[in-house]
């Protein structure tokens, strides 16, 4: 496992979302260090980092379910991508500064929904994490299931014991 791998192996799903955003800010600026050096595999490269981001984080909006807010998001990633691509076409570092302002900006909301406690219990399924699920499905059954070895007096039955 990498760094990166390693970094990400514990964040929540709305952390994960953040972590995609920083990833399209920093693809962003490599894009507008690409256009300044007149590299023009660099830029391609690195924007399309940004559209598989950005169709990744599409793909996973629930219209159905997700009412207006989905309807929001989709709208924006619509907006970056079309940003981002004229930005790229024109070699526009402007387009490509305002594609990154916009970004820091919808970061920031969600930013300030992974610090909310009460926005922590809405996350829908999908965006939690394995050990989210496992943890949240297993201290249920943890609290509710009892302690069928306490014999009431703290210590273990005997036929639980081990002798060496």
């Amino acid at each position: 496992m990498n760094y990166q791998q390693q970094s990400l192996a514990g964040l929540n799903g709305i952390e994960l979302i953040i972590a995609l955003y920083d990833g399209m800010a920093r693809f962003l600026h490599r894009a507008i260090e690409a256009i300044e050096g007149g590299d023009v595999h660099a830029r391609r490269r690195a924007i399309k980092r940004v559209f598989d981001i950005l169709i990744h984080l599409q793909a996973r909006l629930w219209m159905d379910v997700g009412g207006s807010p989905a309807r929001a998001l989709s709208d924006f990633y619509t907006a970056m991508f079309a940003l981002a691509l004229q930005g790229s076409q024109e070699e526009s570092k402007d387009k490509l500064l305002q594609a990154i302002a916009g970004i820091r900006n919808v970061r920031e909301a969600w930013q300030q929904v992974a610090l909310d406690p009460a926005a922590q219990k809405m996350i829908p399924r999908n965006l939690q994490t394995v050990e989210e699920r496992i943890s949240s499905a297993a201290l249920p059954l943890l609290r509710s299931k009892p302690d069928h070895y306490d014999s009431g007096d703290g210590t273990m039955p005997e036929s639980c014991q081990w002798m060496a």
